[in-house]
């Protein structure tokens, strides 16, 4: 089972995502909260992932990303937002989120996406990270993001394969499959990626991805 925390500040959508994630049988909602009992509820209930709202009244979103991250045993954090816009959500990916969903992510659509995040992959809609990346380019830190995706272009054809899988949030096991490689060699080139990329993680490749229109052109040549 994949254990669920949604902190949210509105009790409507915390109840919804519940319903909609319980409903699953491998997903269990073990908790919701709001933002001041984030912490104590995730030390409390030690989730896998927790579904975490980027703007509340009480605390900002940001303030528990960091206090979940400096946890001993962390969960994957992804933010939830109604703004596909929002500078926010560009800031909590470049500090340690693992994706972020819109509130209006279709109902069918949140069992996989968090099965993918429980799996260790990237869950960012390719047209909102597109919007994201042109409205705030400088947001999270990512100032030098046309000097940074020019990196891209040291990564060899099977990076670059891996690289857009990577970005479309497959998992090293699932990547494997599609490109019909180990799972340990898989790896390999997601290290040698984030290196030559000179990124912390998946997410900020992804982002890469996305700013030198590698998804863009894997769709046109599928």
């Amino acid at each position: 089972m994949i254990r669920v925390v949604v902190v949210d500040d509105e009790a409507l959508v915390r109840s919804g995502f519940g319903l909609i994630l319980g409903a699953a049988d491998d997903i269990e909602v073990v908790a919701t909260a709001s933002g001041g009992d984030a912490l104590d509820t995730v030390r409390e209930h030690r989730p896998d992932v927790v579904l975490l709202d980027i703007r509340m009244p009480d605390v900002d979103g940001l303030t528990v990303l960091a206090q979940l991250r400096a946890l001993p045993d962390p969960p994957v954090v992804a933010m939830l937002t109604t703004f596909d816009t929002d500078e926010y959500v560009l800031t909590a990916l470049h500090s340690g989120a693992a994706g972020f969903l819109l509130k209006d992510t279709e109902p069918d659509h949140l069992p996989q996406l968090v099965r993918t995040l429980a799996d260790g992959g990237v869950v960012m809609s390719s047209k909102a990270s597109r919007s994201l990346l042109r409205t705030h380019p400088a947001a999270g830190g990512l100032a030098a993001v046309d000097e940074e995706a020019a990196r891209v272009e040291r990564l060899s054809d099977r990076e670059r394969d891996v690289l857009v899988l990577l970005a479309e949030g497959l998992s090293n096991a699932d990547i494997g499959t599609r490109l019909h490689l180990g799972t340990g060699t898989v790896k390999d080139h997601v290290s040698a990626i984030l290196t030559k990329l000179r990124v912390a993680g998946r997410v900020q490749a992804a982002l890469l991805a996305q700013r030198a229109g590698l998804l863009d052109a894997g769709r046109e040549g599928r």
